[in-house]
């Protein structure tokens, strides 16, 4: 296996990895990281940029519907061709909850959570595990998610998914209260990892904070800033993901997670 991280940019990797963001701005600031420019890839339904040593981007579209069914295509398409990938990785920038993720900070998600997949009653709200189906939370591996955190500088957490952008302090507040280890908030990462779940695929959450959640305030946000963490972290990933094992479900490195989930 030959994964080497040169001058912040990535190689190659033994491993097939799926990255997907939202948009191309996004997923060409991943790009960036790599010494070449790569070449696109067209499969049914998406189009990859594909890179040596088994590493495909893939700009999956904006909300979790989109960027499930996007996943999905691609991770389909992979396992029709014999070469299915050993890692999805959701990123691109999002939202960080002030103080703890402040803006041009990353962060990896150690919980992956679809922040309002449920119901409203008088009550208040009941997420669709208290209704008796599916789920709200991924987990990814949590010893990778500590190499990561490692690597990379990025405060581990739990990273929303909304369909709909926080826009107001109330709302913010809501969703603190509803989820205290909240540190950020996008909009694609539940649906990657419920694509990423359908394949049995390992799944990781990156995001780079370009703004606060909270009121909408466009002269606060940090976009280029934001771009450029999400580089420099790629950067730093290649050895992280060299050392981890993507065939084997037990993480010798990680006593408190035997089973790596």
């Amino acid at each position: 296996m030959v994964v080497q991280a040169e001058e912040g940019r990535l190689t190659t990797s033994s491993a097939r990895i799926l990255v997907a963001t939202a948009v191309p701005v996004e997923r060409d600031a991943v790009a960036s990281a790599f010494p070449e420019p790569g070449a696109e890839a067209s499969r049914p339904g998406v189009l990859l940029r594909r890179f040596p040593g088994g590493w495909d981007l893939l700009a999956a579209g904006v909300g979790p519907a989109l960027a499930a069914a996007s996943t999905a295509s691609a991770l389909t398409a992979a396992a029709l061709d014999g070469a299915p990938y050993d890692l999805v990785v959701s990123t691109g920038i999002g939202g960080g909850f002030a103080p703890d993720a402040p803006v041009g900070s990353l962060v990896v998600a150690d919980e992956i959570t679809a922040a309002d997949l449920g119901a409203e009653t008088a009550d208040g709200f009941l997420p669709v595990t208290d209704l008796g189906f599916g789920t709200v939370t991924h987990r990814p591996p949590a010893g990778l998610v500590r190499r990561v955190a490692d690597a990379t500088g990025a405060r581990p957490g739990t990273v929303l998914t909304g369909s709909t952008v926080t826009g107001t302090a109330g709302r913010a507040a809501l969703l603190r209260a509803r989820h205290p280890r909240a540190l950020a908030e996008a909009m694609e990462g539940f649906g990657v990892a419920e694509a990423a779940a359908a394949h049995a695929v390992p799944v990781l959450e990156l995001r780079a904070v370009s703004n606060p959640v909270g009121p909408r305030d466009r002269a606060a946000w940090r976009i280029g800033d934001a771009l450029a963490a999400l580089t420099d972290a790629f950067g730093k990933l290649a050895p992280v993901l060299t050392s981890w094992n993507h065939h084997d479900p037990h993480d010798p490195h990680d006593p408190d997670d035997p089973h790596g989930l």
